[in-house]
């Protein structure tokens, strides 16, 4: 597999305060961001490693938004304990 970009206007992306070459998609929140911004082919993007969010162009690859954290089921206690509780 090729690292090279599939188009020309591809660029890798790096993040400009840290340098880090992760980056995720971003929500878009504004209606700017929504309507206007796809007319500059922009997107917003966001670093994996210091968490700055800026524009980039939609060729940029970067991954899919990270998902939220997946919750984590309590652990059940048995109904009946044999625990001394005070």
């Amino acid at each position: 597999m090729s690292d090279s970009p599939d188009t020309p206007f591809a660029q890798p992306y790096r993040c400009h305060d840290c340098g880090s070459e992760v980056g995720f998609r971003s929500r878009r929140r504004t209606v700017t961001e929504r309507y206007i911004l796809p007319l500059f082919l922009l997107q917003p993007v966001r670093c994996g490693e210091c968490f700055r969010r800026d524009y980039r162009l939609i060729f940029t690859p970067v991954r899919d938004r990270l998902s939220e954290a997946p919750r984590i089921a309590p652990r059940k206690q048995p109904a009946t304990s044999n625990r001394n509780v005070a």
